[in-house]
Parts: structure tokens; sequence; C-alpha cells
């Protein structure tokens, strides 16, 4: 894909419905009793996966032009698959699904493609082990592919090291096999789609906040069902985030960006911007399945400088590529830190964003766990390297509009993992 500088963007866009929703909807739906009717599912070849793994054990799913109906078997009727469980390039998938997995009656294998399993999966292992589950890295390195035999579950408390949404789905979901409460106290709250959603299936789940420091714990307790339900998934405000990034960068530019989910456990990127001087508004704000949501109105702005770092980190790890291009366009020093959650991702993405803006002739030194980046000086097209990387590719694709010249960005086909239109998208603001 080539992109060329343009002088402004200007129009109104829709988002395609938010990714981790959108797995989660597949997955409750699919141990709940009745069906499940999901509206603005997300398309993407990584929820397409946990749709194709559950069909793989014994779950209708019927796709049609205006929404998605799960047919679920309930709590406890899954049924062995025959083969493999291809889990693609889809994290979410295998450490979500792998909770569930342990709880069931019959043995099953996930495996995904190269680059799912080289990411460390010990993190969702421990924890679960110590519930008693049977579940084990096939080639012993800590990586996929898993596999998993039955066992008896009780609960537990987990207090995990990282900040993790994957890490407290899989053990929350593990304890609804479970015997007695399990509780994971995370250092500060992670994404809570689960919790949120669970609770509206019917599930007996509760969270609770410490007045002493930033640390958060979810409990959940064993129920007889599940139920199904009917949800609207709103705009995936990771996918919001390259244009929110493109309309405050891109000279004379104003973008409305519609139904994007603003979940605060998700919405770090809109304080970021705030804190970069960045003119955006959110407007006519509301809840829908649980979820807030609004419009969002961005306009070009000059932006500076920042710090992010600390607790704000676990509500935009997906986004900080496309942080890092906005700073690179900033006047100022941006110190990114906290962040060596990037490390594990579909790449590593602190070396993978640092050689990519290094090449487009931005001032940026990588660190243990961030970045620092020195804005302001003009960009030069470049080859941009993304490795298969979907947040790269996107995330470069918004640096290229900016740049002097020309950028060519190498496998960009790498976006249909969770915004296969991204390209047609554009069209729409040029």
């Amino acid at each position: 894909m080539e992109i060329g500088k343009i002088e402004r963007l200007k129009g109104e866009v829709s988002i395609p419905g938010d990714k981790s929703i959108s797995h989660r909807c597949i997955m409750f739906g699919s141990i709940a009793k009745g069906i499940t009717e999901i509206h603005n599912f997300l398309q993407g070849a990584d929820c397409l996966a946990t749709i194709d793994c559950f069909r793989r054990m014994g779950v209708q799913i019927d796709e049609t032009d205006d929404k998605i109906l799960v047919h679920g078997n309930g709590l406890h009727g899954l049924q062995a698959p025959s083969d493999t469980l291809a889990v693609g390039n889809s994290g979410t998938t295998t450490r979500l699904i792998s909770g569930i997995l342990v709880g069931q009656p019959f043995e099953s294998k996930l495996s995904g493609d190269p680059s799912l399993n080289s990411r460390p999966m010990k993190r969702i292992m421990t924890p679960l082990t110590e519930m008693g589950a049977n579940i084990s890295s096939v080639l012993r390195n800590g990586c996929a592919p898993l596999y998993i035999t039955p066992s008896t579950l009780h609960g537990i408390h987990y207090t995990s090291p990282v900040a993790s949404a994957q890490i407290k789905s899989a053990i929350l979901l593990a304890g609804l096999y479970a015997e007695g409460e399990t509780s994971v106290t995370e250092p500060t709250l992670s994404r809570n789609h689960t919790e949120l959603m669970l609770r509206e299936f019917g599930a007996d789940i509760e969270s609770t906040f410490s007045l002493e420091d930033t640390s958060a714990t979810a409990h959940i307790r064993p129920c007889s069902e599940l139920y199904g339900q009917k949800i609207m998934v709103p705009g995936d405000i990771s996918s919001a985030a390259y244009f929110i990034a493109a309309g405050l960068i891109v000279p004379n530019s104003e973008i409305l960006i519609k139904n994007v989910g603003i979940n605060s456990t998700r919405a770090g990127i809109l304080k970021v911007c705030e804190d970069m001087g960045g003119d955006i508004s959110l407007l006519n704000q509301r809840t829908i399945s649980g979820e807030p949501i609004a419009d969002i109105l961005v306009r070009s702005s000059q932006l500076h400088g920042t710090i992010v770092s600390g607790e704000i980190i676990p509500t935009l790890i997906d986004e900080i590529p496309v942080i890092a291009v906005m700073a690179a366009a900033a006047d100022g020093i941006t110190l990114i830190r906290d962040a060596a959650e990037l490390k594990v991702k579909e790449t590593d993405r602190i070396e993978t964003v640092t050689d990519n803006l290094s090449a487009m002739g931005c001032d940026i030194t990588a660190t243990e766990d961030g970045m620092i980046i020195n804005g302001g000086a003009p960009l030069h097209g470049a080859t941009i390297h993304t490795l298969l990387d979907h947040r790269i590719a996107m995330a470069f694709s918004i640096a290229a509009l900016i740049a002097e010249g020309t950028t060519n960005i190498l496998d960009s086909k790498c976006v249909d993992v969770s915004y296969p239109s991204f390209y047609d998208t554009f069209e729409k603001l040029l």
C-alpha cells in the first residue's frame, strides 16, 4: 500500500464493532442457554477465528447481513472438537477460550499461526493450573500449541502481576466451572468488558476497588446457567484511534466518528489527546447494552508533548503505536513509560514503532518499557515494515498522511485482523 501526504480530511465515519466485545459475545453466547443476537459484530479475522472454534464445539452460529445469532449450548453443553481449535493470530481467542476449556469434560488443543504460537501463555497457564486445570504447552516453551485435559477446578484468589483483561477473563471464565468463589486482583483496573457482559448474561459477579491503592478485584461464583442476550456492539475505540489521530495531525481537518465505545477502561487515548492539546468533543453520549457510547468530533490541533505512564497504560495499550505517531507530529518531548507489555504483542511494538518512526526521520529512542519521542521535525516517506502487525500498519498509514513523499506500507493486508475496511473508510474522508 502506497500513501502520500494529503492536505485535509473531512467527513463522518462509522467504526466497525469493538473487537474485545465481539469476541466475548460469541464466547458467552455459546455457553449460555437460548439465543444471543449480536449487532455490529466485527467481521475481522480474529473474531471469525472465535466463531470457528465454537462451531467446532457444536454451537450453531448463523451469520446474516445485519446480525449474528448464537444458538447457545448452555454452560455444560459444549462438545468435544474433532480436531485442533485454530485460533489464527488471536491472543484474545486463545487466552479467553482456555478459561472455558479447562472446565470441560473433554480434551482439546489450541494452536495458531507462527506469531500467535510465539506469544506468552504462562500468564494464563499459571493461575489456571492453581485452580486445578490440566493445561500444558505442547512444546514446553510456555507458548501455544496448548493441550487441555479434563480436571476438577476449585476457586482461588489470584493476584495478577500485570493489569490484563485477558488474564483476568481466563480466570473468571474458569471460575464459572470451579467449586467456590474465584477472584482476581490487578494492580489497576484493566478493560472490564467481561465483568459487564457476564453480569448481563446472569453470572454471579461483582467488582471491588481498594481505597488504599489503585487495585481492583473481580469476584465470580459458579451459577447454574447463563442466558442469551441481545447485544449492540459499540464501535471499537482502538479502531477509532487512527481517525482521531488523523483528524488531529492532518491540517484543516474535521472528522465526526459515530457510535464509539468510550468505556473508561478503554478510553485512555481521549485523555492523552486532551493532555496534548487536541480539540476533541464527545457528542450524543448514551449507554447501550451496558456500555457507554458517544460520537467523537475531532478537529486539527497543534499538539504538544506529554507523559504517558502509570495506571492509564492498560486503558490505551493497543493505541500506543498511533499515540507515538501523534507524538512525532507534536512539539516537544513525549515520554511513554510502564508499557513493557508492548513487547509481547503481535510484534515487539517498542521495537517496531521505534524502527519505523526512525525510518521516517523522527527523533525517537526505545527504552525498556516505552520510548522517548522528540517531536516536531518533518517526517518523510519510507518503507514501513509492519511484520504483519495490524496496529503497526494502521498507525503508520496515519503517519504517511503528513510525511513528505510516498510511504510504502508492506503487508498492509494484515489490517484484516481487526479492521478489514480500514483503507476503504479513508476514501470517505478525502
